[in-house]
């Protein structure tokens, strides 16, 4: 393991202030679960999807995702699979079990984009996530017509078991238990993402965490989120950080650790591998 000089000082400020925290709020975006071994293209994608990229014409998963499929046989027989080895399947590297062990005796709360389910499987309380994106593991009506979501985790395994020739059988395509019409993920990918009781349960905890703490020893500890949606976590934490006299802002995020002038000077910024960093912090 190689961590250059300039970023180990870093690290050693980020380890102070983590002692020294009162609260610790983490902001998790993809390049965590990237960091974590969750690759949509290259090797892994090969591994799982060879096929459907030699007959479909896509080379990873992101645009298997968008692919137009002609028939709901096809377009579940790559979800299934798609939301198999992203959520049901441990990812390869102990980046999520090593967070845990780095903040689980402290007082924490953590909102992802993320949808994989990592937290959870890691050991995090569920009491204090809040997903804001949906979860893979989760069906909703494509209508929709009720604000409800269902565990798909039976009939996903089922899909990968039976599915042939890049098609599922036609019985299992997933129906709406309401009116009938076809199920789909829980993804905020347009207006008909389905926010549940649950969505909001979790985004009032986070925000009723977020006030208790406003004015405390904070560290806002933000792991690989790009430039996609940030308006979710990063800017957010850029403006509670300034708000906030005692507060850090910790960005870690190969490539794209940065933070604007007017936080420079309580923000610590690692442009480094995630996974690298913890397996550091932790010993």
């Amino acid at each position: 393991m190689f961590i250059t000089q300039d970023c180990l000082a870093q690290i050693d400020k980020v380890k102070s202030a983590l002692d020294e925290a009162e609260a610790v709020i983490i902001g998790a975006g993809a390049g965590l679960s990237t960091s974590a071994g969750f690759t949509y293209s290259g090797e892994r994608f090969d591994e799982n999807f060879r096929d459907f990229g030699e007959k479909y014409g896509f080379k990873d998963m992101y645009s298997g995702g968008f692919y137009p499929y002609a028939t709901q046989e096809e377009f579940w027989a790559f979800w299934s699979k798609n939301i198999f080895v992203n959520r049901y399947v441990d990812p390869p590297e102990p980046v999520y079990d090593e967070l845990y062990k780095l903040i689980k005796n402290k007082n924490y709360f953590v909102i992802t984009t993320n949808v994989d389910h990592c937290f959870q499987k890691a050991g995090f309380d569920k009491n204090r996530l809040f997903y804001t994106q949906g979860d893979y593991g989760l069906f909703q009506c494509s209508v929709p017509c009720h604000d409800k979501t269902y565990d798909n985790e039976k009939l996903i395994r089922r899909m990968v078991a039976e599915q042939r020739d890049m098609k599922v059988p036609t019985h299992l395509l997933p129906r709406c238990p309401v009116c009938g019409k076809p199920m789909t993920m829980n993804l905020r990918c347009d207006d008909k993402f389905v926010q549940d009781e649950g969505w909001y349960a979790a985004r009032g905890r986070y925000e009723n965490f977020i006030k208790q703490h406003r004015s405390k020893r904070v560290v806002y500890l933000e792991l690989g989120v790009g430039g996609n949606t940030p308006i979710i976590i990063k800017y957010p934490f850029w403006q509670m950080t300034l708000r906030n006299k005692n507060a850090v802002y910790v960005c870690i995020n190969k490539g794209e650790a940065v933070c604007p002038q007017e936080i420079k000077n309580r923000s610590y910024l690692v442009n480094d591998d995630i996974g690298k960093v913890l397996t550091y912090l932790l010993n």
